[in-house]
């Protein structure tokens, strides 16, 4: 049997929205996985994801401890809340198993340090779930920055801007679960992109404020169903912004209720000495030649189906079997959560955060 043939036998713990939403179906149809254990605190949850993924012969679970120590398990997904990620994860890399941890790597930066470095210490393969670079015009729009097409990239904004999104479900409104509200939750999302796109990982200072404004309003619109005010102990908005250690600077806008009509999601806006990119329609360039300015509008065909979590699982996967580097790297996504953490703190605090 060649390594392109064998099979990955993967263990998912935390069977809710996240896993039945994106991983379970994506890894379900790649012929070198198979779905093999379940585990969840609600066994009813991992019972049914058994009976719709699962290989014939998968066990299911209460306590991910008992999923890890299943030797013929190789690969662990993380789909749990926030504030447990860098524990199952850690455990699961010390038992010798691959981890894939759903976005945000952590809930605290200090978790997300000891994570990388378990990763390092037992020589397994650690990644987090920020599918957004994997969308086509992501994909294509870092390889027109490595060319050098913008030049130095100077300035940044980093959109995750909803109008009345509010998750009702889950603990997404648990600040003790979660660590956040939409800044963690989304604006994750949007600075991993914008962090990976402008290639720089070296925050000098951020300053950062989130509100809570409009969470305490009794059968408010939402896409999603009234929320409920007594248990939404997170902001409904955030903003930031960022300074590098080279100069450049990242403004951050994160909301899942905001009165605004200008709605981006997990999307970047770049600004280099040479031209600018953004993603607010499409993939667009815009620059100057030969004294006249100009936009490009790139035309994006792929199918969707091609991108985003497929090939994001297709990367992971290839990765496990070949043996060669991870696409989102640990030491990326510990920044992630340092900056999104210095953000929290100086809202708190009302002071700059230094690094």
């Amino acid at each position: 049997m060649t390594s392109k043939t064998r099979k990955v036998r993967i263990g998912i713990i935390g069977c809710g929205g996240i896993a039945n939403g994106k991983h379970l179906p994506t890894l379900k149809r790649m012929d070198e996985v198979e779905l093999v254990a379940f585990c969840d605190l609600i066994p009813e949850r991992a019972e049914a994801a058994r009976a719709e993924y699962g290989i014939e012969g998968a066990q299911t679970y209460e306590d991910y401890h008992a999923l890890l120590a299943d030797e013929g398990i190789e690969v662990v997904h993380v789909l749990t809340p926030n504030d447990s990620h860098a524990e199952i994860a850690i455990a699961a890399l010390e038992a010798k198993k691959h981890v894939m941890s759903e976005k945000p790597m952590a809930k605290t930066a200090e978790q997300a340090r000891a994570m990388a470095a378990a990763a390092r210490r037992t020589g397994k393969k650690l990644t987090v779930g920020y599918d957004n670079r994997f969308r086509e015009d992501s994909q294509l729009l870092y390889q027109i920055c490595r060319r050098g097409d913008l030049g130095e990239i100077y300035y940044a904004r980093a959109l995750a801007v909803r109008r009345r999104m509010v998750p009702t479900w889950g603990v997404f409104l648990d600040e003790a679960k979660q660590g956040g509200g939409p800044l963690i939750d989304i604006g994750t999302h949007a600075l991993d992109l914008t962090l990976w796109l402008m290639d720089n990982y070296r925050p000098k200072m951020v300053v950062g404020t989130t509100y809570h404004k409009l969470a305490a309003r009794k059968n408010a619109a939402n896409a999603w169903g009234t929320w409920d005010p007594e248990k939404f102990t997170v902001e409904d908005s955030a903003m930031g912004f960022v300074v590098m250690e080279n100069g450049a600077s990242i403004a951050i806008e994160s909301s899942w209720a905001l009165n605004t009509l200008e709605v981006n999601e997990a999307k970047a806006i770049l600004c280099g000495t040479e031209a600018g990119a953004d993603m607010l329609d499409g993939l667009r360039i815009n620059g100057d030649d030969l004294g006249k300015l100009y936009v490009k509008n790139v035309d994006l065909k792929g199918r969707r189906d091609q991108w985003g979590p497929t090939l994001e699982m297709r990367r992971w996967i290839d990765a496990i079997i070949d043996d060669t580097d991870v696409v989102v790297k640990p030491e990326q996504t510990v920044v992630v959560s340092e900056i999104i953490e210095g953000l929290y703190t100086s809202a708190q605090s009302g002071q700059p955060y230094l690094f």
